[in-house]
């Protein structure tokens, strides 16, 4: 298992799952998880890859068609009771990152009651929770070959009704994986406003 977890010196919020995007677990998103443990959190970051690492997108659309649902499945779920454990009965959280946050809507439809703060990286997918106790935020690209207007729209309005608490937004002049600052994508402004609306959400939903 070549999992990640990193965790606070002191100050426990609650636990949080990153999920990483179809790239692997790169050193972006293990930097990404120490800088939520310095604010607090116990941060596990599932390997859904075991260990490979794509920089290309055809690399990255090979990995990704390796990966089998059920796998992946079972992963996420152990990866969830795992930090069930560490995080003894404190809040949790989820964040996930195209892929991740695929499959971390997955999980959450699973867990509708688990976690109380969801944080969507330009993702989405079909949902059928009727109610769930998490909150939500979404960052989405203003340009998006992955992601549709209407497809944000409509998960919008599915989240809005399970949930309540519901934030999406769109960065202006990005394109997906805008937040990455090893991608060519990369937008320093727009990542910046994305950290702090995200670390504001989490704080706030962690009480």
């Amino acid at each position: 298992m070549n999992d990640f977890l990193a965790k606070p010196k002191s100050n426990l919020r609650g636990g949080i799952l990153v999920l990483h995007a179809w790239w692997g677990l790169n050193d972006f998103f293990k930097d990404f998880c120490n800088h939520l443990a310095k604010e607090g959190y116990i941060v596990l970051a599932p390997d859904l890859y075991d260990g490979a690492i794509a920089k290309t997108i055809p690399e990255a659309e090979k990995l990704r068609k390796k990966i089998k649902s059920k796998d992946t499945a079972d992963h996420l779920l152990r990866s969830f009771k795992q930090l069930q454990t560490e995080v003894n009965e404190k809040p949790m959280g989820l964040i996930g990152f195209s892929l991740g946050a695929y499959w971390g809507l997955w999980l959450v439809d699973e867990k509708p009651k688990s976690f109380s703060a969801t944080v969507l990286f330009y993702g989405t997918r079909g949902m059928k929770c009727a109610k769930t106790s998490s909150a939500f935020i979404g960052h989405f690209a203003e340009t998006d070959e992955y992601v549709s207007d209407s497809g944000r729209k409509k998960l919008q309005k599915t989240l809005t009704a399970a949930s309540g608490d519901v934030s999406f937004y769109v960065y202006p002049n990005t394109r997906h994986w805008f937040f990455e600052n090893d991608r060519p994508e990369f937008q320093d402004e727009a990542a910046r406003l994305a950290w702090q609306r995200t670390i504001t959400f989490l704080n706030s939903n962690f009480v």
